[in-house]
């Protein structure tokens, strides 16, 4: 089963709310799409911040899990969101997780969210710390 499978049919139950699909992964690379619903929205007609964080998170979550130990976890120790520009609902966004640094005990990811356009929407960088490896 290719990997970005396995993935998407183990995501937990708020990747699963979120609704991305898994369109590519690897131990270097996780990238997925999400349209912006309406129940994602901020009321202005847009995607609210807090989910774009949340897709992010999840993609270095991910990502994160792709490159450990089957017995270990993974949980978010710092994450950091620089805003761009707006997406706006039914918009598809593409979400695309690449290490900053995989150790033993943290990760370090960086996730690009974008516009099927192009346009850069929000970049985020995290922190995973890794248990039980």
């Amino acid at each position: 089963m290719p990997l970005h499978t396995a993935l998407q049919n183990n995501l937990p139950p708020f990747a699963r709310h979120l609704g991305f699909v898994i369109t590519e992964a690897t131990q270097e690379r996780i990238v997925a799409e999400l349209v912006v619903r309406e129940d994602l929205g901020n009321g202005n007609g847009t995607m609210h911040g807090g989910a774009l964080m949340a897709f992010a998170d999840t993609l270095g979550a991910i990502a994160t899990i792709a490159n450990i130990p089957r017995s270990a976890k993974t949980t978010t120790l710092e994450s950091k969101t620089n805003f761009v520009t707006g997406a706006a609902i039914g918009v598809t966004l593409i979400g695309e997780a690449t290490p900053i640094h995989r150790g033993r005990t943290t990760q370090v990811w960086q996730t690009r969210i974008s516009r099927q356009d192009g346009k850069l929407v929000a970049l985020v960088t995290q922190t995973q710390l890794v248990m039980g490896a």
